[in-house]
């Protein structure tokens, strides 16, 4: 019982740090959910092509700056990883890219 009621006291903490995060970095949420819909429109067979396509190939330089930010603002990076983790591991999984 006391389960339930810490986590029922937790989830307005969890969804206010969700919005707070998306406020703080406004572009990192449109990012975020174009990566999000990529993968879950996209067919697996479509990522393991584009997964081939981009073996050896080096990334453009909006996502090389993109990456470069992250790595710098732990939060953001942190706040970004959050919103894209699941739906992407999920989407992998589905399509046997992870074990």
């Amino acid at each position: 019982m006391t389960k339930h009621i810490l986590w029922f006291a937790m989830a307005p903490a969890l969804l206010f740090a969700n919005v707070a995060a998306a406020q703080q970095y406004p572009m990192l949420d449109s990012v975020a959910n174009r990566i999000v819909q990529k993968y879950q429109q996209s067919s697996c067979e479509q990522l393991w092509q584009e997964r081939a396509a981009k073996k050896n190939m080096p990334k453009p330089q909006g996502e090389q700056m993109a990456i470069q930010t992250m790595r710098n603002d732990p939060q953001m990076r942190a706040a970004f990883i959050d919103r894209v983790a699941a739906p992407i591991a999920n989407k992998m999984f589905e399509c046997g890219m992870i074990p």
